[in-house]
């Protein structure tokens, strides 16, 4: 998972944590719980995908510890996903440090790049042959950069008898995802929920959104409709106003000046976009013939209407307009009424004020899916030390999996540790969250992952970003012929074997 921001008080108290030695490490019990199926995570999701950056001209500084003569290096990579803010990095090199105190012949050297020269840093590396041995924390996305280059952990697993049945059975297998064995052991899950401000729908005489998945709306004539995105087109419009108070519906509305908006999808990717309508996957299932979802059309031309027809949502250059959108997520401004995100968009959300809550995401033709993130670390396929570097991944997932979750801010997996992860998390906010509404959304998850391998993976990114930033800044398109040049472009990507 990618975030850009991150809550003080939850960073200061992860750093407090940090101080506390994590424990002793043993590959053979399972780690403290974590995660289910499905991110980004590093949502790489949280910085628009297929953006090309050039390497950090600055490293991010190593940890203080130095390795004994003899001792077997091994180098944890950091940041594809989260982890580069200063305070993250902190609670990073502490945990590599305590655990070379506590590993003797085995010395854990954390280093990395900010994530916006991450991926580029990582692959100078590996084209140099100078690789690292453990990647993370670092989601879907960010691993399928570099798809083919993990390790399979079974033959680990089997032989530290490593324990992963307090983990649910599908987030386990959802690290098996493309028949390569064992890519990883969950660590952190970030579910969709929609961030709503209960005050602009009490100004608007509107109901608030249903918290209950599959639910119903109360419509302000006392009619009931599905909770769905008809729905949603309907009241985003009442909840979207002018300078002058007028909402979207009345006639006199002036688009240009626009100071309340109704809906923000999570915009990041095209790709999931329509993953909050239905699963899907560019990959028509042969590994060489594009297909574009029916539902991420649907979604695409959705989005794009609400721009430029029902001015409900932000224009590009309204979005990327530091003056009125600063932290990169218009929810965060307090004026936007509803706004689709995952779990990690805590970081910001106070600043909208102390009236946010969170609700179900809308229906998509009487179907709900809820895109999902998902953050683990992993080991390179080109290790030259794979027991060691598993000893050094099964301590930051088990020892101190508490102490990164809380810097991380993420949500365990396991049901059993969710209590005391969200009891801490509210303790951030004054008023009472629903957070059941998150537990319950992992449900309804993305499988597929809209973040999972295509071909030529990093140019096609490249590609759908290019396209989503022409739609968000151009009125009058037709969505239909854009949707097809999108198709014909990726497929001659494909056929020419890009990265």
């Amino acid at each position: 998972m990618r975030t850009t921001l991150f809550r003080v008080g939850s960073l200061m108290a992860a750093v407090a944590l940090v101080f506390s030695a994590c424990g002793t490490s043993s590959t053979s019990s399972a780690p403290s719980q974590v995660a289910s199926a499905a991110p980004s995570t590093g949502s790489e999701s949280a910085a628009p995908s297929g953006e090309a950056s050039p390497p950090a001209a600055t490293p991010i500084p190593a940890n203080s510890s130095k390795a004994n003569p003899g001792d077997v290096e091994i180098r944890w990579y950091c940041c594809l996903g989260t982890g580069d803010a200063p305070e993250q990095v902190q609670v990073e090199q502490q945990v590599a440090d305590d655990f070379n105190k506590t590993h003797p012949g085995i010395h854990l050297t954390f280093e990395g790049y900010p994530y916006s020269g991450a991926r580029d840093a990582l692959a100078t590396q590996i084209g140099a042959g100078n690789a690292p041995d453990i990647v993370g924390p670092v989601g879907i996305g960010g691993s399928e950069a570099f798809h083919g280059q993990w390790l399979d952990l079974q033959p680990l697993i089997d032989k530290n008898k490593y324990d992963l049945s307090r983990f649910p059975k599908l987030s386990v297998d959802f690290f098996k995802a493309g028949g390569e064995g064992q890519l990883g052991i969950p660590f952190a899950i970030y579910p969709s929920a929609l961030f709503y401000k209960a005050s602009l729908f009490k100004e608007a005489g509107l109901a608030e959104p249903p918290h209950q998945w599959n639910a119903e709306y109360t419509m302000p004539d006392g009619s009931k409709k599905p909770w769905d995105y008809n729905t949603v087109r309907e009241i985003s419009k009442i909840l979207t106003v002018d300078k002058n108070g007028k909402d979207a519906t009345e006639a006199g509305f002036d688009p240009d000046n626009i100071v309340q908006w109704g809906w923000e999808p999570q915009r990041d990717d095209l790709r999931q976009l329509g993953a909050y309508w239905s699963p899907g996957s560019f990959d028509s299932g042969d590994h060489k013939t594009v297909q574009i979802p029916d539902q991420w059309a649907a979604s695409w031309k959705y989005f794009y209407t609400g721009i430029w027809t029902d001015h409900v949502s932000m224009t590009g250059p309204t979005f990327l307009n530091t003056e009125i959108n600063p932290n990169g997520y218009p929810f965060f401004t307090g004026k936007v009424a509803m706004s689709e995100n995952y779990l990690w968009s805590t970081y910001g959300v106070s600043d909208a004020g102390d009236d946010w809550n969170l609700a179900a995401t809308p229906a998509n033709n009487g179907k709900t899916t809820a895109a999902f993130n998902a953050d683990t670390w992993r080991i390179m396929k080109t290790t030259k030390h794979p027991d060691e570097a598993f000893t050094a991944l099964t301590y930051l997932l088990g020892d101190c999996a508490q102490t990164l979750l809380k810097a991380y801010t993420a949500m365990p997996a396991v049901p059993s540790e969710q209590d005391a992860f969200f009891t801490t998390l509210q303790g951030d906010y004054k008023q009472q969250v629903d957070w059941n509404v998150v537990r319950e959304g992992a449900k309804y998850a993305d499988v597929p992952n809209y973040e999972s391998w295509v071909p030529a993976y990093n140019q096609t990114l490249d590609l759908l970003n290019t396209f989503s930033t022409k739609w968000q800044a151009t009125p009058g398109l037709d969505l239909d012929k854009e949707i097809s040049d999108l198709k014909t472009q990726m497929q001659a990507i494909w056929d020419q074997g890009g990265s």
